[in-house]
């Protein structure tokens, strides 16, 4: 399972620098993270119905919305009765981390038309598709058309979460319990994050945030996956400069080596 996600994230070299293809290729990229959402997907319904929260508002909040996390929230929130200030504060600070996916995007496509770039690409915006597409971009970026992968990425994730989604509202009642579906929302971001843990860096992201988001997972307003997220990538930011510091010292060592030597041999 783990080699089949890490091939699915991986861009297709061979792929016609076409609109039509980028889609396409982008929608197979994308696969087996549907395969995992779909679970999600299917719990997110049945959570939203058991929280009495109506089957138009929940399926309107798929189409809306379209943030799993941020959906679940939202849906327990309903339910509780909380205000509706409290439940934007707290659906948008889960959703924080979209911002740094665009940031990360945004050199990407800087060139596309406010039509693209606002609307569509940022409604389509998820994991799932940063994921296949900032691969995509960092390891093939000549295609012109390169943001139809980002579109067929998007897309076929919208369309799979809608029917789960629409799948667990109507008919979330005759799933098994024995099916345990909690695996599906772990597996799916596991998956996001193992093909790119191929340097010290993005290794030490990881192991830094991962740490952290279990140890302040308290915190209230789910503030603790925000402080794992920003330090995360503050440890990350700090090991490139700590290792090219490391470099310039041993250059300069060598270097300082190297001086001496000429030295040594006019004294002999």
């Amino acid at each position: 399972m783990k080699t089949l996600f890490a091939q699915s994230l991986k861009p297709q070299q061979n792929t016609t620098h076409t609109r039509l293809g980028e889609a396409l290729a982008g929608a197979r990229a994308e696969i087996p993270l549907i395969i995992g959402a779909i679970p999600f997907g299917l719990i997110y319904g049945v959570t939203a119905i058991a929280a009495h929260v109506g089957a138009p508002l929940a399926l309107a909040m798929s189409g809306i919305i379209f943030a799993g996390s941020s959906q679940f929230i939202v849906a327990q929130l309903i339910g509780a009765g909380a205000s509706a200030v409290v439940i934007v504060i707290t659906a948008a600070i889960v959703n924080l981390r979209h911002a740094l996916y665009s940031a990360s995007l945004a050199p990407y496509l800087r060139d596309l038309r406010p039509g693209w770039k606002r609307w569509l690409l940022a409604y389509l915006l998820t994991d799932e598709a940063y994921a296949v597409s900032v691969i995509r971009y960092r390891d093939d970026a000549a295609s012109p058309h390169r943001h139809w992968y980002f579109l067929g990425a998007g897309l076929s994730l919208w369309l799979s979460w809608q029917l789960s989604t629409a799948a667990g509202i109507f008919l979330g009642a005759s799933i098994p319990a024995s099916w345990n579906l909690d695996f599906a929302g772990p597996l799916t971001f596991i998956a996001l994050v193992a093909p790119r843990l191929r340097d010290r860096a993005n290794v030490t992201v990881a192991v830094v945030a991962g740490a952290l988001a279990v140890l302040v997972a308290g915190l209230p307003l789910k503030l603790g996956l925000i402080v794992a997220i920003v330090l995360g990538v503050g440890a990350g930011m700090l090991w490139p400069a700590r290792t090219a510091t490391t470099a310039n010292q041993s250059q300069a060592g060598r270097q300082a080596g190297t001086t001496k030597e000429p030295e040594s041999e006019e004294q002999a």
